[in-house]
């Protein structure tokens, strides 16, 4: 029989969110076989081993994509720590799951994890099974198919990536130095926070609200005071411009030539190529954006549950 340590339930009870003695009898039932207790805990306990992870955040993980012929997926796949993102288990796992979106064209999350992961599981199951390994709470949270012309761009080990569509004639697209541009067009969004691909892409909401605001901000300089109805409406408008190049990409300055604006980038190369180039969309997704993130020692953690034996 195995020698069953403080340290061997601390880590299954790390890994699952199960109780000390249940996981202590799990480990007695598999003779010390942490995999094997795993196995007996979601058998027995998995709904109770699920609401305990449900509690933890899960803000790091990697941004991935992949491309067959003409359709590109990008997926976030989250994890609580960035030591599983780099894992090659989850890396495996979320490179499986780009196949499957390519090949299956779910419509969203929840049929994504609907689809046949293999002969034995589909992919609902098989996230739960990765989690079980893992030990981590592992989420799905976004993925996105585009079809057609594509650039893509992932930075470093996946903490942002990028998918940009273009409209371009065959022979124009079929050449180097397009691909190099459209290249560039990719980092160009992975460098800087992109909300609109341009002005007619702005809601009309947000540019009344922006409006507010700097009529606001205008109402409160004692400079404006007594100025024409005209003239102030000619600063609005100027200063509209100036959100235009914050936030819309056709409008930006180019990030390797600040004397001309992308959209110009984007004239300069078509008719250097001989033909049309426009850029109809682009997805630009960063790793955890938006989700609240919380410091975990785990270490202390085991440390605890090791002194409460």
């Amino acid at each position: 029989m195995a020698n069953i340590t403080a340290k061997d339930v601390a880590e299954l009870r790390k890994r699952t969110g199960i109780g000390m003695m249940e996981c202590k009898k799990a480990l007695v039932e598999a003779d010390g076989d942490l995999d094997a207790a795993i196995k007996i805990l979601r058998e027995k306990g998995e709904l109770k081993a699920e609401s305990k992870m449900a509690t933890r955040i899960a803000a790091d993980g990697v941004v991935a994509i992949a491309k067959d012929g003409d359709v590109t997926a990008m997926i976030e796949v989250n994890s609580e720590t960035d030591f599983v993102a780099k894992n090659e288990t989850f890396k495996e796992f979320v490179n499986e799951l780009l196949a499957i979106i390519i090949a299956q064209k779910p419509a969203d999350i929840d049929a994504l994890m609907a689809c046949q992961y293999d002969a034995e599981m589909n992919v609902e199951a098989k996230m739960k099974e990765m989690i079980f390994k893992i030990g981590e709470k592992l989420t799905i949270r976004r993925f996105v198919i585009v079809n057609g012309i594509t650039s893509t761009y992932i930075h470093g080990a996946g903490s942002i990536g990028v998918v940009v569509s273009f409209e371009a004639d065959e022979a124009v697209a079929a050449k180097e130095e397009f691909a190099a541009f459209a290249k560039n067009i990719a980092l160009q969004i992975g460098a800087f926070t992109t909300p609109y691909l341009d002005r007619e892409s702005v809601p009309a909401s947000v540019i009344e609200d922006e409006k507010a605001i700097i009529l606001a901000q205008m109402a409160n300089d004692p400079k404006n005071a007594g100025k024409p109805a005209n003239i102030l409406e000619k600063m609005v408008v100027g200063k509209l411009g100036k959100f235009y190049e914050n936030n819309c990409l056709l409008d930006m300055e180019y990030f390797k030539d600040d004397d001309v604006t992308v959209g110009k980038y984007v004239a300069n190369t078509a008719k250097e190529l001989g033909g049309d180039i426009k850029i109809t969309g682009f997805f630009r997704f960063e790793k955890g954006e938006g989700i609240q993130k919380r410091e975990e020692n785990f270490a202390e953690e085991i440390a605890k549950l090791t002194n409460n034996q």
